[in-house]
């Protein structure tokens, strides 16, 4: 599973800094494995850099990694309210080989509904292998709930691929509640959900997982 949990600091301006490590467990079906992820979200004068690292655990034997995955981004701030420039990069390697490059760059817009707010990015996809260029749009949520005891947070990503036979829409969503046992261990649990993403599989994906998560 790709996994690209939206921080805290990315949308509560008081945080300078945060990286977080998380441990999933994969409860759905033969899909019973461990995932960690690394996250790190840093801003600067010129904008912010953040990024992730993916590990699944479960290749044959001692379950060692089967699956690595990564995202860079580097956001810009430009001389217009609530809006940026970005520029990411994704890779990885699994079992059955890479999983190919895709540079992306577009604009972010940071969209303030009061109740909550969700950066929205607008992005140009190169992917590795494809024939021609591809879309993907962004947006992220990080809502505080019982006095900050509890967080709701995530992402919705929603991209074009060439199948073969033409363009088609993925679309991958990563809800996570989250319990803040201290200012450090959070307990809690996520679901994928996506459509055209799960290789070999139809329609819409629903995977849980439980986790732990200490911010750093």
């Amino acid at each position: 599973m790709f996994r690209k949990i939206i921080l805290s600091a990315l949308i509560v301006s008081s945080f300078s800094f945060a990286q977080n490590l998380q441990l999933h467990y994969e409860a759905s079906g033969d899909r019973e494995y461990l995932v960690t992820t690394l996250e790190m979200f840093k801003p600067d004068t010129y904008g912010s850099t953040f990024w992730f690292v993916d590990m699944e655990y479960d290749a044959p034997g001692i379950k060692g990694v089967s699956l690595t995955y990564w995202e860079i981004a580097r956001s810009f701030t430009l001389p217009i309210k609530n809006l940026s420039a970005t520029i990411q990069y994704n890779d990885g390697v699994a079992s059955f080989g890479p999983l190919g490059q895709a540079w992306l760059v577009g604009v972010n817009y940071y969209l303030d509904l009061g109740f909550i707010a969700l950066p929205l990015d607008i992005l140009y996809l190169a992917a590795q292998g494809a024939d021609a260029p591809d879309f993907q749009l962004t947006t992220t949520w990080f809502k505080p709930l019982l006095d900050g005891n509890v967080e709701f947070s995530g992402f919705i990503d929603v991209w074009s691929k060439d199948d073969g036979d033409g363009k088609q829409l993925v679309l991958l969503a990563e809800p996570q509640l989250w319990y803040n046992a201290n200012e450090h261990l959070a307990i809690g649990s996520e679901v994928e959900v996506s459509n055209n993403f799960v290789f070999g599989e139809d329609g819409i994906q629903a995977l849980p997982t439980i986790g732990l998560r200490w911010t750093f």
